[in-house]
């Protein structure tokens, strides 16, 4: 395919880009085209109501934080397009609960990591005691829910080819491994996971997202199977599609795959899918997300019975290549909207150079996009990350979502998923995109977007400190070569590039020992949102590829008087976690903001999290409207004043 070819080309062009350096180079700094870019996110943030007097501090090496996300070959020194290089997610919950949030992180190679917040930052790594490590699984994505209703956040986490694994909370940061009991150990190339309540039987269940079988049989020493050459025409192959798994949680920790019999056979090569109640009927429905080969799909919950696919009804184009989902309240309106990354729509035609902003911020041309890779054309697809509004329930007027993503400035390059909260503590929502595809490719920024009322979105990663990294460092040492004679890389494609005459253009260098260092570009693929130190403001963590996490600490509340509210939701009819329900706060002015507690937070990734609610200037807030999953609604009177964490136990 052309569309390979090119990229197999770009291995070693590329390299002019994230270098090829000795091992005892100095770490990069910012290059010139990140200054440029600041200026410009200055300039408008200038012209900006929306408050930015504050900034983000990395402050990963005083968290204690010792983890290091470990990657497969297919995404270092034997690179091909196949979706290892998606990564893993990252989740938060309080596992102990003793009112502070820990934090899981995931790897491919080596053992996932479960660090317990000691308060002030501080974390202890727990893994050995909670017994979640599952080395060398090719872990993917992770959730935390509560599915047995007794009060602790149970755990799910995904793989490809390792078996998915189940682990029920024990107490004491301990969990048991319960996957063959609870019969969800299905083995294949899973990605997302979702927990929610279809049936509103007060049991949380659990939908599976497959992307498609992107591997062959050969299995190296360390278990990992080996990519398909051709992982990225996937989709054009159905043998090799893999439907999601509905499971029904059926009680006593068992569940009951019940894709079939519910009619939610969806064969998409899909990594996420979330909860959106389309029709305010109380019975959750799905979108579920297409990586590749467009026409993402929404299958509307019968009260509980089946589902069905109404995707065109309520959205006639979707992206091409989603990857990350969120459902919140952008406008303020009281209707759930929902925003769609788009990453692979951004993988044809020739890369943009870092210093196009502007290109960055345009939706990708359909036209350079083979037309084999989209044998249905593009009429039902957008190119590029999409923002759906709820379309305004009126006479004569339609049920759906008007796509209007270019009108608030929502797009981002190679973007893998959003989180979504409050960041400003302003009362409006705001965006965290991780965004990057590292080696081969070039650096590209994660990105930080702040809610201008519900008008615009501000680019703000530069103004508020996420952008440049620690040190302005863009690269980092992503595997080195022997290319000795008789060494392990000898004859390779790349030793033989480092060998050429104009070795110095391409950027790969030859070291005293016969070896050769490649860089790649750093990048972040997960991350979630909470108050990481308890100071009232929100943080955020990333799961970065092949590198340490990120832990984006906020000092909005040291620079600001702040107002916010934290709801946490225990259920007694409903699931405890209260997943699913919608929080409204009603302020004393009338201003009403709504929440949906849905667990979700990035790419991969699931939560146990109170809902956060940004106050701006009020101080009380008048009441709280509660829709339990199911359709109860309880109605909590205030006034409760603003700065503490809240919890309403379902009646």
């Amino acid at each position: 395919m052309q569309f390979l070819r090119a990229l197999a080309a770009s291995v070693f062009a590329v390299l002019t880009v994230t270098g090829c350096v000795g091992r005892e180079a100095a770490a990069p700094k910012g290059p010139a085209w990140m200054a440029d870019r600041a200026r410009q996110q200055r300039a408008l943030a200038k012209k900006s109501s929306v408050a930015h007097d504050f900034r983000f501090t990395d402050a990963i090496g005083a968290t204690g934080i010792t983890f290091v996300n470990q990657i497969v070959d297919d995404a270092g020194r034997t690179y091909k397009a196949v979706h290892y290089d998606h990564g893993m997610g990252v989740c938060a919950a309080d596992v102990d609960r003793d009112g502070l949030t820990d934090l899981l992180i995931l790897t491919q190679l080596g053992e996932n990591q479960l660090w317990k917040n000691d308060g002030g930052s501080r974390f202890t790594n727990i893994s050995g005691i909670a017994g979640i490590g599952m080395k060398n699984a090719v872990s993917v994505g992770c959730a935390f829910a509560d599915m047995d209703n007794d009060g602790l956040p149970d755990l799910f986490v995904s793989t490809v080819r390792h078996g998915n694994r189940l682990f029920h909370n024990a107490g004491g940061g301990k969990f048991d491994d319960v996957t063959a009991r609870a019969g969800v150990g299905y083995s294949g190339h899973s990605a997302g996971a979702l927990f929610f309540d279809y049936d509103g039987d007060g049991l949380l269940d659990l939908l599976v997202a497959n992307v498609g079988n992107f591997t062959t049989d050969e299995k190296l020493a360390n278990g990992v199977f080996v990519g398909r050459e051709d992982a990225f025409e996937g989709h054009l192959h159905p043998d090799r599609a893999e439907a999601s798994i509905l499971y029904r949680n059926v009680g006593q920790g068992r569940f009951r795959d019940v894709t079939k019999e519910t009619g939610l056979v969806d064969k998409s090569w899909s990594g996420e899918a979330t909860v959106i109640d389309v029709n305010d009927d109380g019975f959750p429905d799905l979108y579920v997300a297409s990586m590749q080969g467009g026409e993402n799909h929404l299958w509307m919950n019968d009260h509980g019975q089946r589902f069905t696919n109404e995707s065109a009804a309520w959205f006639p184009r979707t992206p091409w290549g989603a990857m990350g989902l969120k459902v919140f309240d952008f406008n303020g309106d009281g209707a759930l909207d929902l925003f769609v990354t788009d990453m692979h729509s951004d993988m044809f035609g020739k890369s943009l150079a870092p210093e196009d902003w502007a290109g960055e911020m345009r939706k990708s041309d359909p036209a350079l996009m083979p037309s084999e890779m989209a044998p249905r054309g593009h009429d039902r697809t957008v190119h590029g990350n999409a923002l759906f509004a709820k379309r305004a329930a009126s006479a004569g007027a339609s049920p759906g979502f008007d796509e209007v993503s270019d009108q608030l400035g929502v797009e981002s390059y190679w973007p893998w998923g959003p989180s979504v909260d409050d960041l400003n503590a302003d009362g409006w929502d705001d965006i965290f995109i991780t965004g990057g595809m590292s080696y081969p490719f070039r650096y590209s920024t994660n990105s930080l977007l702040l809610n201008e009322g519900g008008k615009h979105f501000l680019p703000a990663e530069f103004t508020l400190g996420v952008e440049p990294r620690a040190d302005g460092e863009t690269a980092q040492i992503w595997f080195t070569l022997n290319c000795m004679g008789g060494g392990a890389d000898f004859g390779s494609k790349l030793c033989a590039a480092c060998a050429q005459p104009n070795f110095a253009e391409i950027g790969c260098r030859k070291e005293d020992d016969g070896g050769r260092t490649i860089m790649g570009s750093k990048s972040s693929r997960s991350s979630v949102i909470f108050d990481v130190d308890n100071d009232g403001d929100l943080d955020i963590v990333t799961n970065e590829f092949n590198a340490r996490p990120m832990v984006l600490l906020s000092d909005l509340a040291a620079q600001n008087t702040i107002r916010f509210l934290k709801v946490r939701l225990s259920g007694v009819r409903s699931n405890r976690q209260g997943v699913g329900a919608l929080v409204t706060l009603l302020l004393r002015d009338g201003t009403r903001r709504v929440k949906a507690m849905d667990g979700k937070s990035g790419y991969l990734s699931q939560s146990d999290l109170p809902l956060y609610f940004g106050l701006g200037k009020a101080d009380v807030i008048a009441s709280i409207e509660v829709r339990w999953p199911g359709g109860g609604v309880q109605q909590v009177k205030g006034p409760f004043a603003a700065n503490q964490l809240l919890e309403i136990v379902e009646q």
